[in-house]
């Protein structure tokens, strides 16, 4: 069994502000892209997850570069984390940036009435509402005065009364 490289373990092999700015431009880069070519999240199917993965793999290199000490991805893990936790701090405090963050809710019904280009716009099908409407226990569109996709993923519903 080969001894433990302890000094390669915990030393950083290059700069540790390098290694800041790259993970803080690929976690921006990633959130951009997947704010603009992404449904919301409650819509995630599994080949949405799958290119979360690859492009997670695909950016590890351009972030990390050839970092080989627990230090360095210590570090590079606490900007990833730091980062989230400044856009959300950011949101809560600035109207504008929670606007960025968080896209407004999408009217799906109105009044009984499927809104077929807002159901296009997410490609979502009428099978795929009709489905959430029977989870929430709605089995017919007309008593619905209006649901919507939230910002969150999530469909909401408000029945008639």
């Amino acid at each position: 069994m080969p001894p433990i490289d302890w000094h390669a373990m915990f030393v950083p092999s290059g700069n540790l502000f390098e290694l800041v700015i790259r993970g803080s431009l690929m976690y921006l880069l990633i959130l951009a892209g997947l704010r603009v070519f992404r449904r919301d999240a409650g819509s995630l199917g599994v080949s949405d997850l799958v290119v979360v993965v690859l492009i997670a793999d695909a950016a590890q290199n351009g972030m990390a570069g050839e970092y080989r000490s627990l230090t360095e991805g210590a570090l590079l893990v606490a900007t990833i984390f730091l980062w989230n936790e400044l856009l959300d701090w950011l949101s809560f405090r600035y109207p504008v940036m929670h606007w960025l963050m968080h896209p407004p809710r999408l009217l799906l019904i109105k009044n009984g009435r499927i809104q077929h280009e807002n159901l296009r716009a997410q490609l979502l099908t009428r099978a795929d509402l009709l489905e959430q409407l029977r989870q929430q226990g709605v089995a017919d569109v007309t008593r619905v005065r209006q649901c919507s996709l939230e910002s969150d993923g999530h469909i909401s519903v408000i029945k008639v009364e």
